[in-house]
């Protein structure tokens, strides 16, 4: 089957994190974060190797290794009762991040709404993750040559993303505004997405990987 799923969207520090810790709050929400699956991992293990590699560069974790660790999560979600795909609707964020992810997770995930986040002032965002370091003691968001290649990374694969589906399941955020009215925004879109059902219609992926 494929999993009911809302999208977050938009660059570091645009705020995803929180709105999706918020709406996962909700009944039959689930909020999966794919960056805090990765920094949750035992970095002496293979995936966790691999995410150091490559986050502390600023890059992007390869795309085999990151739909593995989404997947393993969410079966262990589904296998503890955590979530119940017939009745849950997902919350993904930080993935798919780039056009293949989206591909690859064609089969797997029924979009039903994307959410952009977007923030048009750069120094805003760089401030926004510093202070974020400091107080979660991330280290990928301290130097800021490398937020500044995670915002490059992000402008040159992440917002391809946005191209693999319709126009009309496509939200544009403001996400420059409070959090609250960032998430009131958003929860007035959510509001108006039907209600999971056995006929409900599947999101056609339009394919631009």
């Amino acid at each position: 089957m494929r999993f009911r799923t809302i999208l977050l969207f938009g660059a570091p520090g645009a705020g995803k994190g929180t709105q999706g810790k918020i709406l996962g709050k909700i009944p039959n929400f689930i909020h999966f974060a794919c960056g805090e699956a990765f920094r949750n991992l035992r970095m002496d293990s293979a995936l966790g190797r691999i995410f150091l590699q490559y986050s502390g560069a600023g890059h992007l974790v390869p795309d085999e290794p990151t739909i593995q660790l989404w997947k393993a999560c969410i079966d262990g979600m589904i296998g503890t009762g955590q979530y119940n795909p017939d009745a849950d609707t997902l919350i993904l964020d930080g993935i798919p991040r780039n056009a293949n992810q989206a591909h690859l997770m064609e089969d797997m995930i029924d979009v039903k709404g994307v959410f952009n986040l977007f923030c048009p002032h750069l120094d805003k965002l760089i401030i926004r993750l510093q202070r974020r370091a400091l107080r979660e003691n991330r280290l990928d968001d301290a130097n800021v040559e490398v937020i500044r290649a995670r915002l490059e990374t992000y402008k040159r694969e992440t917002r391809a993303v946005l191209e693999c589906y319709p126009e009309q399941v496509i939200h544009q955020i403001d996400s420059t505004q409070e959090p609250l009215l960032v998430l009131l925004d958003i929860l007035e879109i959510v509001a108006r997405i039907p209600e999971p059902a056995v006929s409900d219609g599947d999101t056609k992926f339009t394919g631009a990987a």
